[in-house]
């Protein structure tokens, strides 16, 4: 998977979600349609990095590298070239499928498309792709820089290898994962 991350929707989820792979050193693509939105989140990550800064748990200079490794876009199509694109918008599975039906088309054929959904069925977003076995749960818990916990969460049709490298990628961000099942309010697996 390559280095950069596409976000759609910069909302809550979707700034905080962009503030850690930022810090970590990925490329970030900030996506949202509405750009009061985009703004807003932008403005969210440099004071949170900020605050970070103030509490002395980084740098201003890291502060700096990582708010200048994200890029606000209006447009879906800026997923071209990103190995992950993670969906943050409102949970309304309706919304949700039109978005990846949209990614199925512009994203990159290898790219992995995940949702940050927490309730809403995988396997159902991923029946509206070409690509089932790239499409899986990120369900971040808020607020996002702060909480270590991610739950991947496989779709009926998710590969392996889809689910190995989402579960390395949380394991680089510093994130600790749990593999939950596709089922109502997901579930937890004994690994």
């Amino acid at each position: 998977m390559n280095r950069t991350v596409a976000v759609i929707g910069a909302g809550t989820m979707g700034n905080g979600i962009a503030h850690v792979f930022a810090k970590t050193g990925y490329e970030v693509r900030l996506i949202d349609i509405n750009a009061q939105a985009l703004e807003k989140g932008l403005a969210t990550i440099r004071k949170n990095l900020d605050r970070e800064v103030a509490k002395e748990k980084i740098s201003a200079a890291e502060a700096d590298a990582a708010f200048g490794r994200v890029q606000g876009h209006g447009e879906l199509a800026r997923v071209k070239g990103c190995g992950l694109v993670i969906e943050a918008v409102i949970e309304n599975a309706g919304l949700k499928q039109k978005i990846f039906r949209e990614l199925d088309g512009l994203a990159d054929a290898d790219a992995i498309l995940a949702s940050n959904t927490s309730s809403i069925s995988i396997s159902a977003i991923a029946s509206v792709t070409k690509r089932a076995g790239q499409v899986i749960g990120m369900h971040f818990m808020n607020p996002v820089p702060v909480m270590k916990l991610v739950e991947v969460i496989r779709g009926h049709d998710t590969s392996d290898e889809t689910n190995q490298a989402v579960l390395d990628c949380c394991e680089e961000l510093g994130k600790t994962p749990l593999v939950s099942q596709d089922y109502p309010g997901f579930s937890p697996t004994a690994s």
